[in-house]
């Protein structure tokens, strides 16, 4: 084994995705708490895939975010970090990660979750599970909590959104969207207000107007009875059309920085084919991938949070 000491850990944590159609099953039962679904439930998130090519991107472009944290890093900090991945509902699992860590001899980590927006719901999850394994194995951790205000990641959204409002009519109103999470949860938690702020960020550097030009939508909810987030980008589509306010909606996923599900079929298919039905032209930006810019600045926001330095 390499010795870890004196290196830093650091954990990129993403939420998953099946590695092929086979692993869909076990896939969402882990998202349903041991919960198998039901088959209708299966038949139609295996027909979301299949819509896609089969598989999501997901995976390849996580990898490819991994990298491109740990170029940045060893960039700032030669051979002073050790980058893995830990993800939510597939392996290798976030306890997975520090356990791999600790057998490096690794005794410190900081964890860094691929949302830019935080709740507890969901990023808080996430780096709870992190702190959890990481005092099992004795080892010092902290987390980056938010980033959605990272002056790196609002450039990037505001050149694409410049970029792809040039093929646009000039009446087009700018959706900004986030993962719609349930009500309950929601209550004195940061997460609504935080894709406002950086919706708002964004809108300002491009020169938004503000009722005319952009609003923030929701999307993606769980197919549960219970109150969801909204309003629902698909409503908010439909509502433009029947008003007649635009000609032309353009979808920017900030609360979402990998090209998967949510994005390619949520968006570039559904809210698409909405749009399409009601003579509205359509397009999204493009996400953030492995965007360097802004991966230098999470590299320092990570090596800021070192346990040794605090």
């Amino acid at each position: 084994m390499a010795d870890g000491q004196g290196v830093l850990g650091v954990v990129v944590m993403a939420y998953g995705t099946p590695a092929s159609p086979d692993d869909i099953e076990a896939y969402y039962t882990h998202i349903r708490r041991g919960r198998p679904p039901e088959p209708a439930q299966l038949a139609e998130l295996t027909a979301r895939y299949e819509a896609i090519g089969g598989t999501s991107p997901l995976a390849q472009r996580t990898e490819a975010q991994r990298l491109a944290l740990a170029d940045a890093l060893q960039a700032r900090r030669p051979s002073g970090t050790q980058v893995v991945l830990g993800q939510k509902h597939a392996a290798p699992f976030i306890e997975d990660a520090v356990a791999a860590l600790a057998a490096e001899g690794v005794d410190r980590l900081v964890g860094l979750v691929l949302a830019p927006h935080f709740s507890g719901f969901s990023v808080g999850e996430y780096q709870r599970r992190l702190s959890a394994a990481a005092e099992q194995h004795g080892m010092a951790s902290a987390g980056v909590e938010s980033w959605h205000l990272e002056p790196s990641y609002l450039g990037f959204l505001a050149g694409a959104v410049e970029e792809a409002l040039r093929a646009l009519p000039e009446r087009t109103k700018v959706l900004f969207t986030a993962h719609s999470l349930p009500e309950r949860v929601l209550a004195g938690d940061p997460y609504p207000e935080q894709p406002r702020q950086s919706a708002a960020a964004v809108a300002e550097m491009v020169g938004l107007d503000r009722w005319a030009g952009w609003s923030l939508c929701w999307q993606s909810a769980g197919r549960t009875p219970e109150p969801w987030r909204g309003p629902d980008i698909l409503e908010v589509v439909r509502d433009l059309a029947a008003t007649g306010r635009a000609d032309g909606v353009l979808v920017c996923p900030q609360g979402f920085v990998s090209d998967h599900l949510e994005v390619v079929y949520d968006l570039d298919i559904e809210a698409k084919a909405v749009a399409d039905e009601l003579g509205l032209a359509f397009a999204r930006t493009r996400v953030l991938n492995d965007d360097a810019a802004t991966f230098a600045a999470l590299a320092d926001r990570v090596l800021d949070l070192d346990p040794s330095d605090r």
